[in-house]
């Protein structure tokens, strides 16, 4: 399984750790698995956290992980 780089990073300002730059999948199902915030934890974050592993995967392109991605931080509030 190889890593899949969005085609623009994105940058996260996270509550406890300041900013981040989240640049491919496998670093966003990094960050949604240990720096997201238990309550954005619902349908949104599942879709991202499944197209992200979908995109590892080759079953997605990377425009859609970030897309999904891209939405989910949005509703947490770290955009």
């Amino acid at each position: 399984m190889n890593d899949v780089r969005f085609p623009d990073p994105i940058k996260l300002t996270l509550r406890r750790n300041g900013e981040r730059v989240v640049a491919s999948s496998w670093e966003a199902i990094e960050c949604m698995s240990q720096q997201w915030p238990e309550w954005a934890r619902g349908p949104a974050y599942r879709a991202a956290y499944r197209a992200c592993r979908d995109a590892l995967d080759g079953w997605r392109s990377p425009q859609a992980a970030r897309k999904a991605f891209l939405k989910a931080a949005r509703r947490a509030g770290l955009i």
